[in-house]
């Protein structure tokens, strides 16, 4: 069973390491946490990115993205869900009014409600359950394997492929940003900043077509 060409691998491996490299709502939404919280809440912040990642790769391999995929009012459904939910964060972060930040102007970061809205916003991106079904049949190889089995390994190394890339730019982030969250003004301002992030997100998904 999974008896791969080291070309396979090569070529999965590329293709995996550059879908982690491109821009996109997932690392956006880690960065915004990086910006409002910390390292400790970019690192929540991309544990329930895995997390609804991994959904989406169950439901591939079991072939149930397809019905999202194939149905214009599946798609619209989780679509204006995903959507009002990123915006409604976005406007949480645009009330708050510092209300967030402690005496010394740090946010106030709940790890486990971050982790909680990085696994929902990934799961309720339907734009994700086309992409499983779309890229991982390609590296489906007949008689290496039931292909349930195959699209689901390689949906694991997918994410396993962001662990190389993530926790570089939450570091990173956070080693750019930490000076100015320590100033009650720029967090707030970054707070600010966070909730626009955030409804630009979700008015680009509101915009997305299947």
């Amino acid at each position: 069973m999974f008896d791969y060409s080291l070309a396979h691998w090569l070529a999965f491996g590329a293709a995996a390491v550059l879908l982690n490299l491109s821009p996109g709502p997932d690392l956006a939404f880690i960065l915004g946490k990086v910006a409002q919280g910390g390292r400790r809440a970019g690192f929540a912040a991309m544990f329930g990115i895995w997390t609804g990642a991994s959904v989406h790769v169950a439901l591939a391999a079991a072939g149930l993205s397809v019905l999202i995929a194939s149905s214009q009012i599946g798609f619209a459904i989780v679509k204006w869900v995903g959507a009002g939910y990123l915006i409604w964060l976005g406007i949480q972060a645009l009330r708050s009014g510092g209300a967030s930040l402690n005496v010394a102007g740090m946010p106030l970061v709940s790890l486990r409600k971050t982790f909680r809205d990085g696994a929902l916003v990934n799961i309720m991106n339907p734009k994700m359950a086309v992409f499983m079904m779309a890229f991982l049949p390609q590296f489906v190889v007949a008689g290496a394997g039931p292909v349930a089995a195959q699209m689901a390994l390689h949906g694991v190394l997918i994410i396993a492929a962001a662990a190389l890339i993530e926790p570089v730019a939450i570091l990173l982030g956070d080693a750019a940003l930490g000076r100015l969250r320590r100033s009650r003004r720029a967090a707030l301002w970054m707070e600010r900043a966070l909730g626009g992030l955030f409804i630009a997100l979700g008015l680009r998904l509101a915009t997305e077509k299947l």
